[in-house]
């Protein structure tokens, strides 16, 4: 393998909403990314009595989440774990702005992304249609984490299989699409799927790859516009006999990863 380094990072501090590039991260092990969909917009009837800051994992189903309502791309949102606060711009206006950490500021957030969506048109596909209210779910703490998967993960893209993917479409493909935490570089494209089963030190951590990224039309949705614009599920099904991009991996030893360090094989 040729010398693989840390290109980007992304924290996605809200499940479903915009990333934060960052230029540094701390793996946690048995918790994976520290502040890493730390939040999500979970339905009340989901809910069910659960405490709302501390709202266990649940299956995407639950939450309102890019796959099933395609507009909440177009959001450009912001977490400052310093402050607490997130920010909802839309086109460079501000939306909101509102603290994570009081009752009535957490209210202000739901109440803000239950409007949102009474204005959006869900996919066919939704498995939650119903513009039901909405709570804000998690805390800044680090406690709770909402991604796909129960089991602890972060992901990994190539580079150069972004790269191909953009030669294939014929235009630019915004990483943002495929919502990686690690994108490397010196990595040639798909290579990163000979890794499953692998042991690697990245930056002061180190991680374990355990599997292909099975990929939804979330994937076609421009994170500018909210709008689907590349066929991108189907041409990878094409061109590639596949519909998966990136790996998943647990974090096996707890350490800070910065952009430039190297993924070395253990």
């Amino acid at each position: 393998m040729n010398t693989a380094k840390v290109k980007q990072l992304f924290i996605h501090p809200v499940k479903g909403l915009t990333p934060d590039p960052c230029e540094r991260v701390f793996l946690t092990a048995g918790h994976g990314i520290k502040g890493d969909r730390a939040f999500a917009l979970i339905y009340s009837d989901a809910l069910a009595g659960a405490s709302e800051p501390t709202v266990p994992w649940m299956s995407k189903k639950n939450f309102a989440v890019q796959n099933d309502w395609p507009g909440l791309a177009a959001l450009e949102c912001s977490y400052n774990p310093n402050t607490d606060r997130l920010t909802v711009n839309y086109q460079g206006v501000e939306l909101l702005a509102a603290s994570t950490g009081t009752p009535s500021e957490r209210q202000r957030i739901a109440a803000f992304f239950t409007g949102y969506l009474a204005a959006l048109q869900p996919t066919e596909t939704a498995r939650h249609p119903e513009r039901a209210p909405l709570h804000l779910a998690g805390t800044g703490s680090g406690e709770t984490r909402y991604p796909d998967r129960q089991p602890v993960h972060i992901s990994l893209l190539s580079q150069a299989t972004l790269d191909e993917l953009a030669q294939a479409a014929g235009q630019p493909v915004d990483v943002r699409r495929f919502r990686p935490n690690i994108v490397l570089e010196g990595v040639p494209a798909w290579e990163e799927f000979n890794w499953v089963g692998k042991q690697f030190k990245l930056g002061g951590g180190s991680i374990a790859v355990t599997a292909r990224i099975g990929r939804c039309l979330n994937i076609e949705v421009n994170p500018h516009t909210g709008l689907r614009d590349i066929p991108l599920f189907t041409l990878l099904q094409k061109q590639f006999g596949h519909a998966q991009t990136g790996v998943l991996a647990t974090v096996s030893n707890s350490g800070a990863v910065c952009i430039g360090d190297a993924l070395i094989t253990l």
